[in-house]
This record gives C-alpha cells, sequence and structure tokens, in this order.
C-alpha cells in the first residue's frame, strides 16, 4: 500500500469516484461521511480492509479531527446545492472546508485537495458562490499547500444533471428550463475524480484549477443533445425570468412551510442567480492542460448511461438498425 488517504463525501458522486482511483493506485482509503451504513459499496473498490467508510460531520471538530488523522493526503468533496435543516452554506462550504485544511494540517497530511466550483466569487449574488469563494479561501489559509479544483457542471452515470432531465422526459411534452443561454463546459466525473488523485499524490503545483471539458454548450443546446440521445421529441420551454424567479420563490416557500418533507431540487432562488452567468473555464485559468489530463467528450459517455430513458431502452439501437437495413432495400 503507498499511503492512507482520507476522502470528506467520499461516497458521493464525485467522491465516489476518487475512491476508486486511489484503491486501484494502491492507497488505503478512509471514506468520512455522515452515513456510513449506505456507504459500504465503497469496500469493493479495493482488496478486504483496503476501502473502509467512517463516520464523519464536516461540522464536529472531533469528528474531522479522527476522520484525518494519520492520513497522508486529505480530499475534501463536502458541499451543498440547497440549504437544508442544520445544513447551511456557511457552516458546510466555509466552516467546514476550513475545519477539514487546518486539521489535515495539524494531522501532518502531506497533500490537501479541496472540490470547488467554477462560478466561485466573493462578489457573486449567489450565496452558494460566495460561500464556495469563502471556503477556498479558508483552505488556502489552513493549508497553504492545497490545490483547489473548480470544475463546471459535473456528468456521469450517477448524475442529477442529465438523468434528471431525462427522467422528465419520460412523462412530459415539455421540458421547462431557466436561462437557455447560460453556457456550460460539461466535465466527466473520472476526469474530475483522475485530477483529485493525481493532486493527492503530489502530481499537481499548489493552486486553483478551473476544469471543463472539450465541448461549450447553451443549457438549451445541451437539452437538444439530451433529447437526440433519448431518442424523444419534446418541447424545450425557455421560462423567462421572471417566470422562473416565481417558480423558484414557489418551490423555496414550499420546503420552508413542509418542514422537511419536501426538498427543492427543481430550482431554487439561489440556483437562479448562478443562471445568470455562464459556467466556463476562464481564459487565463490553469486546468486540465497543466494537468496534463485530456477531457473526454460528452458524446463518448452519456450513451453509455442514458440508454433506460429511450422508448424502448437498449432495443431503441436494434431498432434504428433494422429500420436503415429497410430503407437500404
Amino acid at each position: 500500500m503507498t499511503g492512507l488517504i482520507t476522502i470528506l463525501g467520499g461516497s458521493g458522486f464525485v467522491g465516489r469516484y476518487i475512491a476508486r482511483r486511489m484503491a486501484k493506485a494502491g492507497w488505503r482509503v478512509r471514506v468520512a461521511t455522515r452515513r456510513p451504513n449506505e456507504a459500504m459499496f465503497v469496500r469493493t473498490y479495493g482488496v478486504v480492509g483496503q476501502v473502509e467508510p467512517m463516520l464523519c460531520n464536516i461540522r464536529d471538530d472531533a469528528s474531522v479531527r479522527a476522520a484525518v488523522e494519520g492520513a497522508d493526503a486529505v480530499v475534501n468533496c463536502v458541499g451543498i446545492l440547497n440549504e437544508t435543516g442544520k445544513n447551511r452554506f456557511a457552516s458546510v462550504q466555509v466552516e467546514g472546508a476550513q475545519r477539514v485544511a487546518r486539521m489535515a494540517a495539524e494531522a501532518g497530511a502531506l497533500h490537501f485537495v479541496q472540490i470547488s466550483a467554477i462560478g466561485a466569487d466573493a462578489a457573486s449574488e449567489s450565496a452558494y458562490a460566495r460561500t464556495k469563494a469563502a471556503g477556498e479561501e479558508a483552505v488556502r489559509k489552513g493549508f497553504p499547500g492545497a490545490v483547489i479544483l473548480r470544475p463546471s457542471i459535473i456528468f456521469g452515470p450517477e448524475d442529477q444533471f442529465f438523468n434528471r432531465f431525462a427522467r422528465m422526459a419520460r412523462f412530459s411534452p415539455f421540458l421547462p428550463i431557466a436561462g437557455g443561454k447560460t453556457r456550460f463546459q460539461p466535465v466527466y466525473v473520472d476526469d474530475v475524480a483522475k485530477a483529485a488523485s493525481l493532486a493527492a499524490q503530489g502530481g499537481a503545483e499548489p493552486g486553483i484549477y478551473e476544469l471543463g471539458g472539450p465541448d461549450v454548450r447553451s443549457f438549451r443546446e445541451l437539452m437538444e443533445i439530451l433529447l437526440g440521445q433519448i431518442r424523444r421529441k419534446r418541447v424545450i420551454v425557455t421560462l423567462p425570468w421572471f417566470a422562473a424567479r416565481f417558480a423558484a420563490w414557489a418551490f423555496d416557500l414550499l420546503q420552508t412551510v413542509s418542514v422537511g418533507l419536501f426538498t427543492n431540487n427543481q430550482l431554487t432562488r439561489d440556483q437562479l442567480k448562478q443562471l445568470r452567468r455562464d459556467n466556463v473555464v476562464s481564459e487565463d485559468a490553469k486546468g486540465f492542460a497543466e494537468l496534463g489530463i485530456a477531457p473526454v467528450p460528452m458524446e463518448l459517455i452519456l450513451p453509455g448511461y442514458l440508454w433506460p430513458y429511450r422508448p424502448i431502452g437498449q432495443y431503441e439501437d436494434i431498432r434504428d438498425s433494422a429500420g436503415n437495413l429497410r430503407r437500404q432495400e
């Protein structure tokens, strides 16, 4: 075994890919999560005892200190898109990030990686973006040699972007979106994991890296690509900003009055503020090129996990082939 790495949020969308890569590299992997009983699947990433989940709450000093104890490298993947209960943007993305970085340094970790996001900006109208920026600053103070990764929207088999709209397209003749002209640079989840694992092993210079895939597309164009992949014709409705604001306000209100029975995973007012700005790599930013990584294009990955949303699933390609043969006859 090469060493020990602690991955906070290691059973989440991005964290599980980092855990798998580090296990394949021979590291012992400690997956720190609030619900270790739901993270037992990570044990299959390595040999017996190589990958182990453990209880950790990023808001608690004692559990974070126990999680990073003895670790040679620490990766923090914890973040939230919506405030619920005690999980507030400031407590998780600023105070939590600062706590992990400081305690990792105190524990003698050699490398620290923070998963942030493109759009992190201390002057942003969005609380999410402001706290991401404040979290980055806190990490740099607590662990000056940290590597900070800012991915654009991340896609992959477990994503909550393409999968979410694909589920909607199965039952609705309309796909309502806000910010149809907003540009994104979707990045494959395993490419982000590759960058994180490289940095965790000391293969990247300290600093901020913005990670985007090879394709820049508007929100509307991404929905058109999605519909092409799942072989469905739907009307893409770009909501006017005033209508989107009302919808976001209604969803937020429903979450508040439901006292935890409903979580707004549709559209929040804070997310709407983020949609007013493009989510692409800055021209002068360091990125995949400096890490020696060639990002994978969407068209190579999307068919592998979106086929269940096609009208007849995996048999859609067979039907298309048969149709082509009939036309040739």
